[in-house]
């Protein structure tokens, strides 16, 4: 627990202290030179005493250094022991100056064992040390005109020895601070403030590249001016200040380029809008600046090169062009102003207008710096045509459904305008061509035409006194319906567009409706196979055809009037009748159907044929369109008749020997009826009544009978397996005898009258005879 510490270390001694140590009541230090033979220093100390200076040590040396603890019987309580350097010998300045106003120099002879040494520069209370390794020093950062009391210290490891004896020295006057321009292309201005303890100042000016002479002024001023310099040269300036002995203080170097002179043959152009500047290039200048003024509009454009382009450069302005040049020192004048008229600005206020049909008239407003205009105007197919004029206004030849495009140009020397507002104007479309008007109904027409230039849409228009009827479409087509019949109507087509708006100029056509339907009133039959149809109709000037329509055929019939007879048609057929009218404009629709049925026909072939003395059986071939028959037979005596729907009937009562009449009628469905008739019938002779058979021998027959009329013929037959005989009397006769039959038979046996042509009846009663 017991240790010695060094807090001080001079060139011949060291300082030291250590801890009270418990028990002890003196203390011993040693120090003994550790690379010197025979040299140590021994001192002792009282129990209070905790430090100590060793001292008479040689400089530069290492001692080791051992401190005891004794207590009061002499026995050492504790020891420690350190190794210790002295610092190096003190120096001695040989000489102290100052060439810079805020140091001093100062040079020594080296010191053994030094490693280092400490300048110090005390000035009153204040003082700056220095540390620096070997002779010459600098002291830096005093203040310029002082005068500082100089020492020197040597260090090493062991630390520092004693200041050396000092040495006074004055630090120089501090340099001026200048502040230089170059005022015009052929001068530098100076200037400075006061220099503490200055009695004057000197300055020289001096080309940095070596070139001229030397310039060099005295003064005691702050202020200097150098003329009849250079332009655009770099300059080499030094100034400093002396003081009352005349000695000088520090140096202040400054570079300085006088402005440039202005530059030379300045060319200018209207070049796309902009402003091309150009020059001669200046001697010492860096840059350029070109201004172009127009009123309080300035546009500048800097550049390092000997041209520029100042943009954005206003229409129909005089600008006024001048150009500066700059380095480092400033600018020169700027160089006398060239006047420049820019391209005229696009003209405006453009008006297009149809003065009269086919004629545009362009007009705009005046431009200033304009001297004269082009207006271009070029239509949708390329055609393109232009027109020069002094004047606001030009005019156009212009043609229907075009579109043409519209552009006005100013010129003046400096070249054309830029190209303002293209504006378009569509003139109205064409009227269709190629109009044609055909009628497809008797109430409808279509109208075609060819499309029309221009045109986006069409409207037709049907217009008769009070009536309009109107077809929008976009094709060359329409079809107007539903029009009046019989009516003249005023059709036109008229042509539209979006843009040109409409044309209705166009040449209307007169075109008359077709007749109107004629309506039939009356429908009459006048006649076989002839039927009268009446018809009512306002129209004029019309033709009437009657049509009737069947399975049959068709059958028609003319007229001009309000009715006509249609013949031969034929019986048991129906008809749909129907009529129309004609003129020059077309043809009516077809007046609503009328029904006709003919009456049915007759047959054409009637038969009767005996069943019995008093029954016929009547029948007859099919009538057309008869659906139901009545056949009547008519004698004086009485009639007969029957009624049936098929084609044959039974007919009783029949009279024998009376002539009948013979009659049928043939009855439609709906009731019409056909009474025919035909040749009249003849009933057969009446068969003789009371007819006896009387045997006359064994093979023989007599027949008697009473005749019903004395004029008839009567014929008797007498048939059997055996044979068939034969017997007729003469006219008015009322027997017969039948001789050699076989006998052993049975025989059938009539008697019955003969007809004119000698026909036997054979329905009269039949005797049997065995």
């Amino acid at each position: 627990g017991f240790s010695v510490s060094i807090y001080d270390v001079t060139s011949r001694s060291i300082s030291l202290r250590w801890p009270k140590f418990s028990g002890a009541s003196s203390y011993t230090v040693t120090a003994t030179a550790v690379n010197t033979v025979g040299h140590s220093l021994l001192a002792h100390f009282s129990d209070i005493t905790l430090k100590a200076t060793l001292t008479s040590l040689f400089p530069s040396t290492v001692y080791a250094i051992q401190a005891e603890a004794i207590d009061k019987n002499g026995i050492i309580l504790a020891e420690t022991q350190i190794m210790q350097s002295t610092a190096p010998d003190i120096p001695v300045i040989d000489q102290a100056y100052s060439k810079l106003s805020n140091c001093i120099t100062v040079e020594w002879r080296a010191v053994p064992g030094a490693t280092g040494y400490i300048l110090t520069a005390q000035d009153g209370d204040s003082f700056i040390e220095t540390v620096v390794k070997n002779s010459p020093g600098t002291v830096t950062g005093l203040k310029p005109a002082t005068l500082y009391r100089i020492t020197i210290r040597s260090i090493n490891s062991g630390g520092k020895s004693q200041p050396s004896p000092f040495r006074k020295a004055k630090t120089v006057l501090a340099a001026p601070i200048l502040s230089v321009s170059s005022l015009s292309c052929d001068s530098i201005a100076l200037s400075w403030q006061a220099v503490y303890m200055a009695a004057g100042f000197s300055v020289s000016l001096m080309r940095s590249d070596g070139l001229g002479r030397m310039l060099r002024e005295n003064t005691t001023n702050t202020s200097l001016i150098f003329t009849n310099l250079d332009p655009g040269t770099l300059y080499t300036i030094k100034a400093y200040a002396w003081n009352a002995n005349g000695m000088p203080g520090d140096d202040f170097t400054y570079n300085q380029r006088t402005s440039p002179n202005a530059p030379a043959d300045v060319k200018v152009a209207f070049n796309s809008g902009a402003l091309r500047v150009s020059w001669m290039p200046t001697e010492g200048a860096l840059t350029y600046s070109v201004t172009a003024s127009s009123g309080p509009l300035k546009l500048k454009c800097n550049t390092s090169s000997t041209s520029c382009m100042v943009p954005s450069l206003q229409c129909s302005s005089e600008y006024y062009v001048s150009v500066t040049a700059y380095n480092d020192a400033g600018s020169s004048k700027p160089t006398d102003a060239v006047s420049l008229k820019t391209i005229p600005c696009a003209p405006a206020n453009i008006s297009i207008e149809e003065d009269e049909l086919g004629h545009l008239l362009v007009s705009w407003s005046s431009v200033s710096f304009s001297h004269y205009y082009v207006v271009f105007v070029k239509s949708d197919d390329g055609l393109e045509v232009h027109c020069n004029t002094s004047y606001t206004q030009c005019h156009f030849q212009s043609d229907c459904g075009f579109t043409y495009f519209i552009s006005v140009f100013a010129y003046n020397k400096a070249g054309q305008s830029p190209l303002g507002d293209v504006f378009n104007y569509t003139t109205a479309p064409c009227c269709p061509s190629a109009f044609r008007a055909v009628f497809v109904s008797s109430d409808t027409v279509r109208v075609t035409w060819a499309p029309a230039r221009g045109a986006d849409l069409y409207e037709t228009r049907a217009a008769a006194w009070s009536t309009v009827v109107l077809c929008n479409h976009t094709g060359p087509a329409c079809t107007l319906s539903a029009l009046r019949c019989n009516t003249l109507y005023n059709i036109s087509v008229h042509s539209f567009s979006e843009a040109g708006g409409s044309n209705t100029s166009c040449a209307p056509k007169h075109v008359a409706t077709a007749p109107c339907s004629p309506e039939i009133k009356n429908i009459s039959k006048e006649g076989l196979s002839v039927i009268s149809v009446q018809w009512e109709s306002n129209n004029e000037d019309a033709t009437y055809v009657v049509t009737a329509r069947g399975e049959a055929g068709l059958w028609h019939c003319t007229s001009t009037g309000s009715s006509c007879t249609l013949t031969d048609l034929p019986c048991g057929s129906a008809f749909s009748v129907s009529a129309i009218a004609r003129s020059p404009a077309g043809q009516s629709l077809p007046s609503y159907s009328v029904p006709l049925e003919t009456d049915p026909c007759c047959p054409t072939d009637l038969i009767l044929t005996p069943v019995t003395q008093s029954v016929r059986n009547i029948s007859w071939s099919a009538g057309k369109g008869a659906q139901t028959y009545v056949t009547t037979l008519k004698s004086p005596k009485g009639q007969t008749k029957c009624r049936t729907l098929q084609n044959y009937c039974l007919l009783g009562c029949i009279t024998c020997g009376t002539n009948y009449t013979v009659s049928l009628k043939a009855i439609s469905e709906t009731g019409l009826t056909s009474s025919c008739t035909y040749q009249g019938y003849s009933s057969s002779a009446c068969c003789p009544s009371g007819v006896q058979l009387y045997r006359l021998s064994n093979n023989g027959i007599r027949v008697l009978w009473r005749p019903s009329d004395e004029t008839i013929k009567y014929n008797t037959d007498l048939r059997g397996s055996k044979g068939n005989f034969t017997c007729t009397p003469s006219a008015g006769g009322s027997h017969c005898d039948i001789t050699a039959i076989p006998c052993g038979d049975v025989y059938t046996v009539v008697v019955a009258p003969l007809t004119d042509k000698g026909l036997k009846l054979t329905l009269c009663p039949k005797k049997i005879y065995s």
